[in-house]
């Protein structure tokens, strides 16, 4: 059965009518249904814009990796501390690059910002094998999180493939490339984003890293 909605005391029928309805909608604005997510905020509802990057897996799954970066960094620190602004650093760059590249209206920008967070993806991996070989990180939450950033690299990997071969085409390039972050394997998509269990949601750096390769 499904769950009930329930509106905010106070309001008239008219308006409870209409914060149902955009409740529904709300439920599906990563589907691409709506741009906007809508809430009910001191009387009146509040839109909530969804960005384009925010629809994709690849980047959700990139903000959990750096909440669980976060978490792991918090316990890191002596001769471990280097490495450690080092990760945060790389760690962040991933969906800072990936938000960033898919604003570009340049096939070609669009792509070497996917790049350099797919290089970033990689750095991580090699941060994390050396936290891992000198008891800065266990061995279970290393292969945990390895096997995320293979996802996440496998994934920039189809995205940037898809990008070049539309430019090579000539083609208009058009937002219709979600199919090209699936994880083709049996005929299966890849599970849910779903946050880490004791990660620290979100970073507080808003400004974009690009570093040189």
């Amino acid at each position: 059965m499904p769950a009930r909605i329930v509106s905010p005391q106070g309001i008239s029928p008219g308006l409870s009518l209409i914060y149902k309805f955009w409740h529904t909608v709300t439920s599906y604005s990563y589907s691409g249904v709506s741009r906007y997510s809508y809430s009910y905020s001191n009387g009146a509802l509040m839109s909530e814009p969804i960005f384009d990057h925010d629809r994709l897996d690849v980047y959700r799954l990139s903000i959990d990796y750096v909440a669980s970066s976060f978490a792991i960094a918090k316990d890191l620190g002596g001769c471990h501390r280097h490495a450690r602004d080092q990760w945060l650093r790389a760690a962040q760059s991933i969906p800072l690059n990936i938000a960033e590249g898919n604003g570009k209206r340049s096939l070609k920008d669009r792509s070497r910002f996917l790049d350099i967070a797919r290089g970033s993806v990689l750095e991580c991996v090699a941060i994390q094998d050396s936290l891992a070989a000198t008891d800065g990180m266990s061995d279970e939450r290393h292969r945990q999180l390895k096997r995320l950033l293979h996802r996440i690299v496998s994934m920039l990997t189809r995205l940037i493939a898809r990008s070049d071969v539309v430019a090579e085409s000539g083609s208009e390039y058009k937002y219709e490339y979600r199919e090209a972050e699936y994880e083709y394997g049996e005929g299966r998509k890849p599970e849910p984003s779903r946050a880490p269990e004791d990660g620290l949601h979100g970073f507080t750096n808003g400004k974009s890293i690009v570093r040189p390769r």
